[in-house]
């Protein structure tokens, strides 16, 4: 009898401490570590904070998606970060692996990690509401859960992100601003469908441009945040619809407005991200007509990223949360050498440097690296 009490009272320990670590970390009062760098979204972002590991750590990259230079420069900066005294010093172990835009796939590596040990895995969500599961199971095993990017539609698991929806409403209100008439037909050059980056800069875009008072008929295609894809998918368009009066695009900004230039489109507001050849492009055709705004989604999130998960780690206090500011530039406030890169390739995005988080790394630390899984 008394062997059977203490097994039950054990089995009871187990479970109970189970379910703890099952419902993640705690939520605590803030302020957070660093709030310079880690930024609360907003006044009712809540805190948590991770049981304290001895370091250093093991890490993972799950990426998904990675047909598109965005991503791999992500993957490359990935790399470089980890390699600086500051992450080298904490990190027993990177691992990176991209899986594509299979939901099943990415979740099973997840899980694989999961199984391995690890001690934290940053990650690109393929679909924002599929996660679920393997966060609860990332929880119970005591790890922490880092999505940037494509983030879930989630306020249980810590996250780093720029707000997309304002990155897209953003891109409206200029457009709109740089169409006096405010009507026309617009282009809309979307990235990768599913994704809660992409729909969330449509959400925000939509609601601008529709508002009452405008008059603007939109068309939309998918780009793929490619340059290829996006050139050859605004080609297309320009071929059926003969003329735009403005374009809003997501990603594969030089190859949309390389599509207009081959076209022999008119020069048109262009509403863009932050790709170097697009700014260069913007500023060599910027006598032609060519208006431009470039808003940056940083691949430089995946370091942030990496630096929250190592905090919460310690035993940081982190909000749920981050916040990471959109870096923007505009006609004609295009500067050789400081926000777009003469000599560098078309396909370097420019936005990679988050001083308040000490990540400055330079283009050829990032560019010397490889995107391969590892």
């Amino acid at each position: 009898m008394i062997i059977r009490t203490r097994i039950a009272a054990a089995v009871a320990a187990c479970l109970a401490t189970g379910a703890v670590m099952a419902a993640g970390p705690a939520v605590v009062s803030g302020p957070g570590e660093n709030p310079a760098c880690f930024k609360p979204w907003d006044a009712s972002t809540k805190y948590f904070q991770w049981p304290a590991k001895k370091g250093p750590y093991r890490i993972a990259l799950a990426n998904g998606f990675v047909g598109n230079t965005w991503r791999i420069q992500m993957i490359k900066m990935a790399k470089a970060y980890a390699a600086t005294p500051e992450m080298k010093s904490q990190i027993k172990e990177f691992k990176i692996v991209s899986t594509g835009t299979d939901v099943a796939a990415q979740i099973a590596a997840m899980d694989n990690f999961i199984n391995s040990g690890y001690d934290a895995i940053v990650t690109i969500a393929v679909n924002p509401t599929a996660f679920a599961p393997v966060i609860k199971r990332a929880n119970a095993a005591g790890i922490v859960v880092v999505p940037f990017d494509n983030v879930l539609d989630s306020t249980e698991v810590m996250m780093v992100n720029e707000d997309q929806t304002a990155m897209g409403a953003q891109s409206g209100e200029w457009l709109v601003k740089n169409i006096p008439s405010k009507s026309g037909r617009l282009l809309e050059v979307r990235g990768v469908p599913g994704n809660s980056v992409d729909r969330d800069r449509h959400l925000g875009f939509r609601k601008v441009v529709e508002a009452p008072g405008n008059k603007f008929e939109v068309v939309e295609v998918v780009g793929n945040w490619d340059d290829g894809t996006a050139q050859k998918a605004v080609a297309d368009a320009v071929a059926v619809h003969k003329n735009f009066d403005g374009m809003y695009t997501q990603g594969g900004s030089t190859g949309s407005v390389r599509a207009l230039i081959d076209a022999k489109h008119k020069m048109i507001p262009v509403a863009g991200e932050a790709e170097n050849g697009f700014r260069k492009l913007c500023v060599e055709r910027a006598k032609d007509g060519l208006l431009c705004t470039s808003l940056g989604q940083s691949p430089g999130l995946v370091a942030i990223s990496m630096k929250a998960a190592v905090a919460a780690l310690q035993g940081k206090v982190m909000p749920q949360l981050i916040s990471v500011p959109i870096p923007t530039a505009t006609h004609p406030d295009f500067k050789a050498g400081e926000n777009y890169f003469p000599d560098l390739s078309d396909n370097f995005f420019t936005t990679n440097d988050f001083p308040p988080c000490g990540v400055t790394l330079k283009a050829t630390d990032i560019m010397s690296k490889d995107e391969k899984n590892n």
